[in-house]
């Protein structure tokens, strides 16, 4: 929703495809069997888990505190596209749970007797379709209806706060459940 209010909807998808390659980068994981891994040392676990919830307490604090730029002001240049791909990429790499969630949820859905590789394919090409058209065509297409509510500074810096807000209170959730 950020990246579709900062950035437009088409724009948008610039992050949406960094956590896509994210999601990858999870299920290659459980394929691989280092999931188990993962999931079963607590250390591990936990350095992830902790890096992750900072990370995204360190985005909160920046977009909580971002200055509420005009919209449409030509001498404010849209955020670049690999930077919305790199912030997409690591809020989904630094979080553990989904490498947990693919390791509870995979298994239901493969035959050991059966070749791994096709399998693991049809499920994540499943998986990353419904989740772009979830966050593209729910979350994003959502976020054009606060538009109305951007024109203003004041709209802009609450908006603002509230998802810097929901960054850090994610990261302090990240950090304190387990």
């Amino acid at each position: 929703m950020a990246n579709s209010l900062g950035s437009g909807w088409t724009r948008s998808i610039w992050g949406i495809l960094g956590q896509q390659v994210a999601l990858l980068a999870h299920i290659a994981v459980v394929a691989a069997g280092v999931g188990v891994l993962v999931a079963s040392s607590p250390v591990l676990f936990g350095v992830i888990r902790y890096a992750g919830a900072a990370y995204l307490v360190v985005l909160g604090v920046r977009q909580f505190r971002s200055r509420a730029a005009a919209a449409g002001v030509a001498d404010v240049a849209p955020e670049p596209a690999f930077s919305m791909f790199r912030r997409g990429l690591l809020v989904n790499l630094t979080n553990p749970k989904a490498v947990v969630f693919f390791l509870a949820f995979m298994p239901q859905f493969i035959r050991p007797e059966q070749p791994l590789l096709p399998q693991y394919a049809v499920l994540a090409a499943t998986v990353v379709t419904i989740d772009v058209v979830v966050m593209w065509f729910f979350f994003a297409a959502a976020a054009r209806g606060l538009g109305r509510l951007t024109r203003r500074e004041s709209g802009r810096r609450t908006l603002n706060r509230v998802f810097g807000g929901l960054f850090v209170g994610v990261g302090v959730l990240l950090a304190a459940v387990h």
